[in-house]
């Protein structure tokens, strides 16, 4: 799929969806590329001589391959968050920042890219170069990180309760939460940490432009306070989960005392039966006519007695 975007009086703005269309590539400013395919791939390239890259050359990790600078423009290989099958996930979006142009190469859809669809639609994207929706891209994705974590705080409270209140719940749900939770905070972290190497890489390659600069090192501050955020929502997790794998273990610790006094309440009736058990032939016992019954009474008494002997150390 293939978007293309012009500005018109300062603004930002859509072109009419459709194939892809010579005249429409010549107008835009921006062209976002989700999954190219073939045609569309080749179409850019001839139009623009502009290379895009292949999804393995989106995905390469390396400093080096995912911020630099050729006579084609700034190239920038930055994460994104995104949540599919209920759990989040970082693609790689590749950003080439030319002259005329911004182009941008992803494999999924995004939110952030939606959101600034959305604006757009509604003539709020003020823009007068490429790198102006490259850093509008960029802000966006940080207020969508802020509100990640929010909604990761909010997740918290509510399995805090279960851990810590709610003496109904099922810690081992609240155990899986949690780690759920752990992982979409450190997608966050990553991709906060991936955005102020981008945001260094920009400052260095714009200082021609210190309105841009300036932009920048807003954006660092805003990052610079989510990653605190992010330390603390990470030090809550490991409190909470600490918490609830001790309650489990505590409740483990209960079944395995009841079945130890068991064990030791039933062990002298046990033996006392097991004596009398034996087949010996002289047992002097088994002629008196009271045997039986004391010997039932004092098994009974061998058994009350560990109880009451537990229950006045307070151990039960």
């Amino acid at each position: 799929m293939l978007r293309a975007y012009c500005v018109e009086k300062g603004r930002l703005q859509k072109v009419d969806d459709g194939p892809v269309d010579i005249d429409m590539l010549h107008r835009s400013i921006w062209v976002d590329l989700i999954a190219p395919d073939d045609a569309e791939r080749e179409s850019v390239m001839r139009l623009y001589k502009q290379d895009i890259p292949e999804s393995e050359e989106v995905e390469e990790i390396e400093a080096s391959a995912r911020y630099f600078k050729d006579e084609q423009g700034l190239h920038i290989h930055s994460l994104f968050l995104y949540n599919t099958e209920g759990r989040s996930r970082n693609v790689t979006v590749a950003c080439t920042v030319t002259k005329d142009r911004l182009f941008t190469t992803r494999d999924v859809e995004l939110p952030v890219f939606r959101l600034l669809r959305m604006r757009a639609r509604h003539s709020a994207v003020d823009v007068s170069s490429p790198m102006d929706i490259m850093m509008n891209l960029i802000e966006i994705k940080v207020e969508h990180l802020a509100d990640t974590l929010e909604d990761i705080y909010r997740e918290l409270e509510r399995v805090s309760h279960m851990v810590l209140e709610d003496e109904e719940s099922q810690l081992e749900d609240a155990i899986d939460q949690l780690a759920a939770l752990e992982d979409t905070n450190g997608k966050v972290r990553l991709c906060l940490m991936d955005t102020q190497r981008s945001l260094s890489f920009v400052l260095r390659e714009v200082r021609s432009r210190p309105e841009v600069q300036e932009h920048c090192r807003e954006i660092m501050r805003d990052i610079d306070s989510l990653l605190s955020h992010t330390t603390f929502l990470f030090d809550k997790v490991n409190f909470l989960m600490d918490a609830a794998q001790n309650f489990v273990n505590i409740e483990q610790a209960q079944i395995i005392k009841i079945f130890s006094i068991a064990a030791v309440v039933f062990l002298p009736p046990t033996l006392i039966a097991s004596i009398y058990g034996m087949n010996f032939k002289f047992m002097p016992e088994l002629e008196l006519p009271w045997a039986y019954p004391v010997v039932l009474l004092l098994m009974v008494v061998a058994g009350i007695s560990p109880y009451w002997y537990f229950k006045r150390k307070g151990w039960l």
